[in-house]
């Protein structure tokens, strides 16, 4: 009875862990969309900056749930070498791509 249990217990495992790799999920923001974003919000309210040679990181939309959902602004720490290369939206594939923000050298 124990082994048929064990035995039972592993069969389960394995259609377990096959099926999760099974799940294929677009990493947000990389969607090509079918539409414009929307203009961007004006953000009125950017705050004092935490500390001395901060800069701020505007907002920018992100493709979420089969919608656009605006992520606001915040205060980024700058990177020695680096430039900060800010979100955008670009035409690709008869839609809307975005290339989200990130360092470059």
């Amino acid at each position: 009875m124990k082994l048929a249990s064990a035995r039972i217990a592993l069969a389960g495992a394995l259609l377990s862990a096959l099926l999760s790799a099974c799940v294929v999920a677009p990493a947000p923001g990389y969607a090509v969309v079918a539409s414009a974003p929307p203009p961007p919000p004006y953000e009125a309210v950017v705050g004092v900056a935490p500390s001395p040679g901060f800069f701020w990181v505007g907002g920018a939309y992100f493709w979420e749930g089969g919608r656009y959902a605006w992520h606001p602004g915040y205060w980024q720490a700058p990177r020695a070498g680096y430039r900060w290369v800010p979100h955008r939206w670009v035409r690709a594939g008869g839609g809307w791509r975005m290339e989200p923000g990130h360092w470059a050298r």
